[in-house]
């Protein structure tokens, strides 16, 4: 690996996961005495299970390991130690054109077609982020449940989605409570059905009413879920955002002897915040037509808009999800390296692989995305 890759995977080793990256080799040393992971690890695998999972921006010279065009792929680091990231790592893509021989090389039979660990590869390649809300929700809806240790969830933030969910479905439920002569459908028995993995049983009556197939309406359903949580996060993100930003704007590359870094930086940094508020404008907009949809059906009486709505929210979800996945690896990697309160000055050479991974997770923020209105 070059040597500013391996600088920019290093930093990795202490930043730990986020949207874009899944930092097994990390979680398993922060929780090597927890029997949880070894009941429930997420690979089985010992090489696997310390592995890092990045979402990768795939670059013009990558697309030829693929057999069709691909924006972003799943990126599988093994790294050479796990305690010193600079020695480099091995890396292969999911779905890579000679990715079963790649694997039966690396691992045997172990991860070929229909085995737990390459079933887990290909779910992990499913979804557009890593998000753990997201990646626990996937992984469960397909029967899996790796120990909780491996998902960053705080039992705070359970409480404020199912409070921000409840109140988003509490006109359902009147609409519902109406349509069944008034009687009682609790929201927060709704709402536990909706975030589990089988939320068909009581959603029932709205397929019926939307006419959905049950894939359609399945497929339909987990995006939906996608959509409640990002537009959760998007609240919950937006000083968060507007702090990164400034704090972008203000830190200073110290003085030295690299002078291409310290005329990348100035540049860069611009570019970023161009990204980090063309990317959020975009998030809102997509955001915006599921909130035009589930009007359409909670006030205006046309479940017409809403149906359309869950058979075009997968693509949708995957677009919003990459997007919204780029903006929050900026701001948790950055909250990581930089706490609010601080004056930074770092190294002009670390600052520039810091931007490049940026602009690397905000490439798609370059040009306009057309929206697909309900």
């Amino acid at each position: 690996m070059k040597d500013r890759t391996i600088r920019r995977l290093s930093a990795l080793q202490k930043s730990g996961s986020s949207a874009r990256t899944l930092n097994l080799a990390a979680i398993s040393r922060r929780h090597a005495h927890d029997p949880a992971l070894a009941a429930a690890p997420f690979f089985r695998n010992p090489l696997l299970s310390r592995c890092i999972v990045v979402k990768h921006r795939l670059r013009a010279n990558e697309q030829d390991a693929f057999c069709g065009y691909r924006s972003q792929a799943t990126k599988v680091l093994l790294p050479i130690d796990t305690r010193e990231l600079r020695l480099g790592a091995q890396y292969f893509f999911v779905g890579q054109k000679d990715m079963d021989a790649v694997l039966e090389q690396a691992f045997g039979a172990g991860l070929r077609s229909g085995e737990h660990d390459r079933h887990m590869l290909e779910l992990l390649d499913g979804l557009p982020s890593l998000d753990p809300f997201l990646l626990r929700d996937h992984l469960r809806r397909h029967g899996f449940e790796p120990a909780a240790a491996y998902f960053d969830i705080s039992e705070a933030d359970m409480r404020r989605m199912f409070g921000f969910v409840e109140a988003e479905l509490s006109p359902l439920v009147r609409l519902s409570q109406d349509a069944d002569g008034g009687q009682a459908l609790h929201a927060g028995r709704l709402v536990d059905k909706l975030l589990s993995a089988n939320p068909d049983l009581d959603f029932e009556p709205l397929r019926d009413t939307l006419r959905l197939e049950d894939r359609e309406y399945l497929d339909g359903l987990f995006a939906w879920r996608g959509f409640l949580y990002y537009k959760w996060l998007l609240h919950h993100l937006e000083t968060d955002v507007s702090r990164v930003l400034a704090s972008i704007g203000q830190v200073r590359a110290r003085p030295g002897r690299d002078a291409e870094a310290l005329a990348y930086v100035g540049p860069a940094r611009q570019r970023i915040q161009l990204s980090v508020r063309r990317g959020w404008d975009s998030v809102r907009s997509l955001i915006s037509v599921y909130d035009k949809a589930y009007a359409g059906l909670v006030r205006s009486g046309r479940p017409q808009t809403f149906r359309d709505f869950l058979l075009t929210a997968p693509g949708m979800f995957s677009r919003l999800g990459e997007q919204l996945g780029a903006i929050q690896h900026v701001v948790s990697f950055w909250s990581y390296r930089f706490p609010e309160g601080s004056s930074p000055t770092v190294d002009a050479l670390d600052l520039m692989d810091v931007f490049l991974d940026f602009e690397d997770s905000l490439a798609f923020a370059r040009a306009p995305l057309a929206l697909t209105a309900a």
